[in-house]
């Protein structure tokens, strides 16, 4: 049907079950048997898909259709709010199935700019209101003319200015915008290249579906893959350029029903040598599994992987990490904010966000994990204190601080985020940046300081500076290190780490500014012949040996170490269009268009300039397709990248964590954290 709604009832078939223990499992923070008072001989399936029935329990109801699209104002819906000075992008799409489009689209998108924070999402609080502005459409377009309804707006909450209306639609007729205004009809005109065509079918051939519906796409679908080990399998890290793709082009059904399923996995407890990971935890991937019943009856299941079956037994520090960054960017795109505030989903991220920031040894801000606990799976010698953990750790706290509803309940959680986030960006731009000043700086630091007042708070003997780096790093560039411990700094420069430094707003401006002009004053090195590297430089000879264990997949310039991954050029089109550096993101985009299908869309490449596909690639690699269509979907439509990356949070530099602390100290370093933005 084409027309627009706040709510989508639908429904699942009560055929699909997923593997939960209902003797152990807390799904969402509550007991099976006491949720629904189910009797001995009642199944999880049952449990499973009975939420639907509780209308108390869920604003959302817990099934999808397309056949319905109806506006209940018994239930709690979401609309647009405003958070911390930034703009909601509301688009609602008309087709959100994973098949070709049709020929005829319809979508309406309402940008709405403020700098008032409205901290109220429910259409019920809205009623009544004359101040509120709500747009519906009726019919469709065989219907004229198109109605649409609008009630006066508040000129103190959007200005005039800063509020429009845009129809994109490829066969609107002109006469059927009789009425609108402040409406515009924007016309697809740019037909897509053959790559980009080729990118499209790839991607849907590897939709996975569940009882019928899209949830997720396989990692890699290379037909010459004799083991695919878990390739088949939909991760949640590698789905996340996928999920952007299909959200950027209108098509939001998929990455909904990810996330829900995902969430109810979160609540399995997995074993590895009989011992279960924290509550919380996000799995790695999922399978969907097809079980025999009686006769010829059979079932599909998700199986879920939380590393008891990965290589080398890692637990995904960074699945929940990315799951909330996801689950913020689908109710940006999308406007659909109301699946941010059902009580699953709040309960959800809260259990993520728990798991998180529990007290523990660690004296830091920053989290401790062990290695290959992020997207560098294997041994690298990333364990501590990543770059690339913290920058989505910090993604990850900004969003909860967005999507999380305050009550009593949670405002203890809201405080505990906000005093992290002043903590841990202090922390990051004090200690992990290094530029020329501040590599002189370390070069002639003193060792074995102990006071309050030490310039070297983490022992770093100058010795640890590598030779590399001392010509390498330009004048006008710098960058955040991969990681840092007492008496360790590792030098190496991982670029998803500082990508989403840029994206996230964790360094300042004036770093992220930085981190730029190094990529592109060694260009040679981090993007090549196809960007981007996933590390620089390489580990070799006998570093190799030792940090690695002699890893044959991770070989100098070879997968995680320093191999060149294209999934990283989305997120360096996102930083570049952040920082206003356009030209940088078009420019590595044409780079990777010259290749990348005509080597099959690997997974990664080889050698010190990324010349070579990678010698144990798979081909037809998902996130690398989809990482390509996204960054071609930014590039051509640079406003979106907006719903995608934060500025910087002044509220941020006027929390100080040690004002806060019962000790009483003092002294404080804040002063020269705000000194960096305000100069």
């Amino acid at each position: 049907m084409n027309m627009i709604a706040l709510i989508d009832n639908s429904s699942m078939k009560a055929s699909c079950r997923l593997l939960i223990s209902c003797r152990n499992s807390r799904v969402f923070g509550f007991s099976p048997a006491k949720a629904l008072n189910t009797s001995p001989h009642n199944s999880c399936l049952n449990f499973c898909f009975k939420f639907h029935s509780i209308r108390q329990y869920s604003s959302y109801p817990f099934h999808f259709s397309r056949s319905q699209w109806i506006l209940d104002s018994t239930q709690k819906s979401s609309v647009a709010s405003l958070s911390y000075g930034q703009s909601r992008v509301i688009m609602r799409s008309y087709s959100y199935s994973i098949l070709p489009k049709p020929k005829r689209g319809l979508s309406i998108i309402a940008r709405i700019v403020s700098n008032v924070r409205d901290f109220s999402r429910s259409i019920e609080k809205h009623v009544n209101d004359n101040n509120f502005e709500k747009i519906y459409v009726q019919g469709g377009l065989n219907v004229k003319p198109l109605v649409v309804e609008k009630i006066d707006k508040d000129e103190n909450i959007v200005g005039e200015e800063d509020s429009r209306i845009e129809i994109v639609s490829e066969d609107v007729n002109e006469e059927n915008l009789e009425g609108l205004n402040n409406a515009k009809v924007v016309s697809s005109t740019r037909e897509k290249s053959n790559i980009e065509k080729e990118a499209w079918r790839l991607l849907r051939d590897v939709v996975v579906t569940y009882c019928g519906s899209p949830v997720g796409t396989m990692a890699a679908n290379d037909p010459a893959d004799k083991q695919p080990l878990n390739y088949d399998q939909v991760f949640i890290r590698d789905f996340v350029p996928s999920a952007l793709a299909f959200l950027l082009n209108n098509e939001g059904e998929i990455v909904k029903n990810f996330l829900l399923h995902t969430l109810q996995l979160q609540s399995w407890e997995k074993t590895v040598d009989c011992y279960s990971p924290g509550q919380g935890l996000m799995p790695a991937s999922f399978k969907v599994r097809t079980v025999p019943l009686d006769g010829d009856n059979f079932e599909e299941v998700l199986d879920p992987d939380f590393g008891e079956s990965a290589i080398g037994r890692v637990a995904p520090v960074d699945s929940g990490l990315w799951w909330i960054i996801l689950l913020r960017a689908y109710g940006k795109i999308t406007g659909d904010y109301a699946l941010q505030e059902r009580v699953d989903v709040q309960t959800g991220l809260k259990m993520i966000l728990n798991l998180c920031l529990t007290d523990g040894f660690d004296m830091f801000p920053s989290l401790l994990v062990t290695d290959g606990s992020c997207m560098i799976d294997r041994r690298m010698g990333i364990h501590g204190h990543p770059l690339e953990i913290q920058a989505l750790f910090y993604s990850a706290l900004r969003c909860s601080r967005e999507m999380l509803t305050v009550n009593d309940g949670s405002k203890n959680l809201v405080r505990a985020i906000n005093n992290r986030l002043s903590a841990l960006s202090f922390h990051i731009r004090e200690y992990y940046w290094v530029d020329m000043k501040k590599i002189n700086e370390i070069y002639r630091y003193k060792t074995e300081e102990y006071s309050m007042d030490a310039t070297n708070k983490f022992n770093i003997y100058p010795e640890q500076i590598p030779q590399w780096l001392m010509d390498w790093v330009p004048e006008e560039g710098g960058y955040f290190i991969g990681n840092l411990q007492p008496a360790h700094m590792d030098f190496r420069f991982f670029t998803l780490g500082n990508l989403w430094s840029i994206v996230s707003s964790l360094g300042t401006p004036k770093q992220n500014e930085a981190i730029l002009n190094l990529i592109d004053a060694k260009w040679s090195d981090l993007v090549g012949h196809m960007p981007l590297k996933i590390c620089y430089p390489a580990l070799e000879y006998e570093e190799w040996r030792i940090i690695t264990g002699s890893d044959p997949k991770n070989t100098p310039w070879s997968y995680h170490n320093g191999g060149s991954w294209p999934t990283l050029l989305w997120q360096f089109t996102l930083a570049c269009i952040k920082m206003g550096r356009l030209e940088m993101a078009k420019k590595a985009v044409a780079v990777a268009e010259k290749r990348i299908a005509i080597d099959r869309w690997p997974e990664y490449y080889d050698t010190r300039t990324g010349k070579f596909i990678g010698k144990q690639s798979r081909l037809y690699q998902t996130w690398t397709i989809a990482g390509f269509l996204t960054s071609k979907m930014l590039v051509e439509n640079p406003e979106l990248a907006s719903s995608l990356f934060w500025e910087e949070d002044y509220e941020l530099l006027e929390i100080c964590v040690c004002a806060l602390s019962k000790s009483g100290r003092k002294k404080c370093s804040r002063g020269a954290a705000r000194s960096q933005i305000l100069v």
